[in-house]
């Protein structure tokens, strides 16, 4: 980037998740055999659904949606993440540290917004029954599903558009292990409380408002079953506990990054590293674990496949 100075911002030094080597070496080593088990264990679930005809509703359309969108969220960190690990100089071009920054909150809002569809699919299901295959057709789901893709685009490029009018003319130093707005908002050499103040506005308030708003529909849906069977009852609990657990693993750490101002904390590393590389590859292998339909499918794939 040129500046009429003459300085010129080509790359950005990550100072990494810890000096430590010891440390280093120990989170290397957990998050490698973490990559390597649940990593696998998501396409698992996109194979599965993807190859039993019974597995055709849009439950389990949406699952299979949410298993890649966090398989290809994995992605934009860990690898990278790792590879710095062995590094002495961990550098990332300007180029590349937008890039970074640009598919993190495209992925990071549509599986956002992904799980306000699950929620309305589950609503639907539960608490309007009859009207169920009406609403939610193949053609509804795709629309969904593409209005999704569409509003994380959105919230992504006003993010990046508004980073690329920031002035960088010296301080190159991102105190992370990846890029992300908090930290490159604050090397820009310009006062950036208005910027601050919108990307809380963009990131922050839309991420409070779908978390408030999944809290208060799974309310809605746990008062609604109440007379229901108990078998009926026993399953919408199940399917909403399992939904609440990823809505608090999605945006606990998002609410904690992006709803104040952008300041440093002693934590923010570590809420980083969960939400970037540790609760995206977990969510669908939680609501898997507690969906029957989903397990029993899978151990009939896994014995096909090993049989042959």
């Amino acid at each position: 980037m040129e500046r009429d100075n003459g300085t010129v911002v080509t790359e950005f030094i990550l100072l990494g998740l810890t000096q430590s080597q010891d440390v280093q070496l120990l989170v290397f080593v957990l998050v490698l055999i973490f990559y390597l088990i649940i990593l696998p264990g998501n396409f698992l679930i996109i194979l599965t659904i993807r190859s039993d005809p019974a597995l055709t509703a849009p439950l389990y359309f949406f699952l299979g949606n949410l298993a890649f969108l966090d398989a290809s969220y994995s992605f934009i960190v860990a690898p990278r993440m790792l590879v710095d690990f062995l590094s002495k100089k961990k550098v990332i071009s300007y180029r590349g540290c937008m890039t970074q920054l640009f598919f993190l909150h495209f992925l990071g809002a549509g599986e956002m917004f992904l799980l306000v569809v699950m929620a309305f699919d589950r609503y639907i299901a539960i608490c309007q029954p009859l009207h169920y295959p009406t609403i939610m057709k193949p053609r509804a789901c795709y629309a969904l599903l593409l209005a999704l893709w569409i509003g994380g685009f959105a919230h992504s490029i006003v993010q990046v558009a508004l980073i690329l009018h920031l002035p960088f003319c010296g301080p190159n130093q991102l105190d992370n292990f990846f890029c992300d707005v908090p930290q490159v908002i604050k090397l820009a050499c310009t006062d950036t409380f208005a910027v601050e103040l919108l990307m809380v506005s963009n990131s922050g308030f839309l991420t409070l408002l779908c978390f408030l708003g999944l809290l208060t529909s799974y309310a809605v849906i746990l008062c609604r079953i109440r007379g229901h069977s108990s078998e009926g009852k026993r399953k919408a609990v199940s399917t909403c506990t399992t939904h609440v657990i990823i809505v608090f693993l999605m945006f606990g750490p998002a609410i904690f990054i992006y709803t104040r101002p952008f300041r440093a904390f002693s934590a923010d590393k570590v809420v980083s590293l969960f939400h970037t590389v540790i609760f995206p590859l977990m969510n669908p292998v939680i609501y898997t674990l507690r969906n029957q339909e989903v397990k029993a499918s899978m151990r009939r794939w896994l014995s096909r496949y090993l049989a042959c």
